[in-house]
């Protein structure tokens, strides 16, 4: 498989990174993440939105918006390993109590609530998708891109994101996983700038950094090749 892009304008946000040049500085060093420090704060976002979006929805959604705020884009792509677990396992906790469901918690459980939470903020009636595929949703969602890209949108903007974890699950993660709230946001146009070829690979655990973050930390560290690890795949990078 060969995937071709590119880059038009990115935004990230996580634990202790959030501005531009504390982005860039990451990009030159290890990719090492304190999951103890608190994101930056939302920008862009309503103060109501903000409340009852989850961690990582709140991240997303936001991103979305500073490059919606100037760029134009013709397609949205969300991609998200555990969309709404926060919320869901919230939910599923008042059954098991038996106790009285949130309506807000029922109406935002779904896993494309981030992404049309994005359109309704922006007041835009952009064509969207909400790609979940486990460890490789990132690259999943690459996929999903080009096909928009073939279809005549020309600049289609992804956000990767996860949100905090629930303890209750702690146990089932592989050890290397960081459990924290990020999101990376790309446009992303068709062209030669990154291009990708998969190689087949054994299936791994969780190599630590969620998949947007291993790519955004490759594409800012200037170097000419890198490559994610996926389960089943390889994602191999090279800049031109």
């Amino acid at each position: 498989m060969k995937l071709a892009f590119n880059i038009v304008d990115w935004q990230a946000n996580a634990p202790g990174l959030s501005e531009t040049e504390d982005w860039l500085a990451w990009g030159k060093t290890a990719a090492a993440i304190d999951v103890s420090a608190p994101p930056g704060k939302s920008r862009h976002l309503p103060m109501m939105t903000a409340r009852r979006l989850a961690s990582g929805s709140r991240l997303a959604v936001d991103c979305a918006l500073a490059i919606l705020s100037r760029q134009s884009v013709d397609a949205l792509v969300f991609a998200s390993r555990h969309g709404e677990l926060e919320r869901n396992f919230r939910i599923l906790t008042a059954l098991a109590e038996q106790e009285s469901l949130s309506p807000t918690d029922f109406a935002m459980s779904v896993h494309n609530s981030a992404v049309g939470n994005a359109t309704i903020a922006a007041k835009q009636a952009l064509v969207s998708s909400s790609v979940s595929a486990g460890y490789d949703s990132f690259a999943q969602a690459l996929i999903e891109v080009t096909s928009l890209h073939h279809a005549g949108y020309q600049r289609v903007l992804l956000v990767d994101f996860d949100g905090l974890i629930p303890e209750f699950y702690h146990p089932h993660l592989a050890v290397k996983t960081l459990n924290m709230p990020f999101a990376v946001a790309l446009l992303l146009e068709s062209g030669q700038q990154m291009q990708c070829e998969t190689k087949p690979c054994e299936v791994t655990e969780d190599r630590g950094l969620p998949q947007g973050l291993a790519f955004l930390h490759g594409w800012l560290s200037d170097n000419p090749t890198f490559t994610l690890a996926g389960e089943r795949l390889q994602w191999c990078w090279s800049r031109h």
